[in-house]
């Protein structure tokens, strides 16, 4: 958690003591300046510290994330819009996915994304070079999204009727499963060049999500990687959890991927 990890202090606490951070041009969906969250030092866990003191701050932190997430799913609803929160660690290829599952989807409906890294707007630029409206977030020393950030990136993106919009967590297998951004679905992406045991080393990530996509399909050949294994450590942290196995490469899987995201669409105008 991120009283442990240090990233706290450099999000929802950063704004509750109102520390300033640069936000460029609100409503201009094709900003290319980051949403800066990177000022100043990120707190540090002392060994020895006081644990109740570092439980309450825990609970105060996700309490007031909580609010903003809520917040932030009723704007949501208001508009129709669906938004997928892609989670994994480092590496795994989750831009590259993107960009080819926007490819995929086409025209259909109008897609925006929230990019979160700790520095640059190197996959921002890229999700903008398909057409697609995006937005950076920097967090500097902070290791995921919250809550907060992310409704801060909607006035930016200045969200359409009934669309769709991706949020590309920090890559990070930890500290995003605790944080709800106001999402519909946590997807988290696991690529064949990780170990298949990642479910079980990680498992509030996968607990948290309700799709698993398996990515780099087209490496299979070359790895020693078992993907039924891996199937089954994820249904053994979440029974419910779907499971989808693609390639952004070859456009293995694309197909199946976009079909769960027009049935959780349709699922969201028509709930019942």
């Amino acid at each position: 958690m991120c009283a442990v990890c240090g990233c706290g202090t450099s999000t929802l606490s950063a704004h509750d003591h109102g520390r300033e951070h640069s936000h460029a041009h609100p409503h201009g969906g094709h900003d290319h300046d980051p949403m800066d969250y990177g000022a100043g030092p990120a707190g540090l866990h002392v060994p020895g510290q006081d644990q109740a003191r570092t439980i309450r701050i825990e609970r105060d932190i996700l309490a007031k994330n909580a609010e903003y997430a809520a917040s932030n799913r009723a704007r949501l609803r208001r508009l129709g819009t669906l938004a997928l929160n892609i989670v994994s660690s480092p590496g795994s290829g989750k831009t590259t996915l993107l960009v080819r599952t926007i490819a995929a989807l086409g025209a259909r409906w109008p897609i925006s994304v929230i990019e979160g890294d700790q520095q640059t707007s190197h996959d921002a630029e890229r999700i903008r070079a398909t057409g697609v409206k995006a937005v950076q977030i920097n967090t500097g020393r902070g290791c995921h999204l919250d809550a907060h950030m992310v409704g801060h990136a909607m006035d930016h993106l200045d969200l359409p009727q009934n669309g769709l919009l991706f949020i590309e967590n920090v890559g990070n297998l930890v500290c995003p499963a605790a944080f709800d951004l106001g999402e519909a679905h946590k997807v988290v992406v696991l690529s064949t060049t990780e170990g298949e045991d990642k479910p079980l080393k990680y498992p509030d990530m996968f607990a948290a999500s309700d799709l698993m996509l398996l990515t780099k399909s087209d490496l299979l050949p070359h790895l020693d990687f078992d993907v039924q294994a891996c199937r089954q450590a994820a249904l053994r942290v979440n029974p419910r959890i779907e499971i989808l196995t693609l390639s952004a490469r070859t456009g293995e899987g694309l197909g199946a991927f976009a079909d769960w995201i027009f049935a959780r669409a349709a699922l969201l105008c028509d709930p019942e």
